[in-house]
């Protein structure tokens, strides 16, 4: 298994670095994790772009200091304050019909079971009106912690997710207005964090955990983004 580590540049580049794993993984065979701090910024999904009030929930996001970037994976929007973690699992496929729930629930207990071992003891679901609502949540202390997406293109599923470390009341903050303008309902109050949990607040032992739960008992070589090979962003 690849483990990449860092991240690019800024959000481009660093979101060609998913892209490139995924790419690798469906011809090489190879799976791979990624476990990082994505820059400050408010991500959007297909659905958003395609909404009237797009234009006004990116004015919002950037009149508080958030910079706006679009995603192919996932729902609803979602902020990263530079803090906050992304983990991505990527794994060849042969059938992309085939085991989309079992990867979902596999990279949740994953991800729960990390989270426990830093003192949050989150389960499964999400409160109501929570940001980027989906099936395969875990919350914690009445918020939201985290979030799973899956994409699966071709030969290759990308099983990727957000982790709320801190600043949960900036986020809120931020995505309240945009989910107005986007008329899409979003309560802030169900932001939570690993620290509003009362969990461990070290974004860099929190990646380490979720890494090597990410990774099971695969034998992962780590790279460094830098030292992968050039790669370039081309949005749809």
């Amino acid at each position: 298994m690849r483990v990449v580590r860092g991240r690019g540049e800024d959000a481009e580049a660093d979101r060609a670095v998913t892209q490139f794993l995924i790419e690798h993984a469906g011809t090489a065979d190879e799976p791979a994790v990624r476990v990082w701090r994505p820059h400050r910024q408010v991500a959007f999904g297909p659905r958003d772009t395609n909404s009237e009030g797009y234009e006004a929930a990116v004015a919002a996001a950037r009149e508080r200091e958030f910079p706006t970037t679009e995603r192919r994976v996932g729902g609803r929007p979602v902020a990263y304050t530079g803090d906050t973690i992304a983990f991505a699992r990527i794994e060849p496929v042969e059938d992309e019909r085939q085991g989309i729930d079992e990867r979902y629930a596999a990279v949740r207990v994953d991800v729960r079971d990390a989270l426990r071992e830093i003192g949050v003891d989150a389960e499964r679901g999400e409160p109501e009106d929570a940001f980027c609502p989906g099936s395969y949540s875990l919350q914690a202390a009445g918020g939201k912690v985290c979030g799973i997406a899956q994409r699966v293109t071709g030969d290759a599923a990308l099983i990727a997710g957000i982790v709320v470390v801190d600043g949960h009341d900036e986020i809120g903050a931020v995505l309240d207005p945009v989910y107005d303008a986007l008329d899409v309902p979003f309560d802030p109050d169900t932001v939570g964090s690993i620290e509003r949990a009362g969990g461990e607040v070290d974004p860099v032992a929190i990646i380490m955990r979720i890494e090597d739960a990410l990774v099971g008992d695969h034998l992962g070589s780590v790279e460094w983004v830098d030292d992968l090979p050039t790669v370039e962003w081309v949005g749809e």
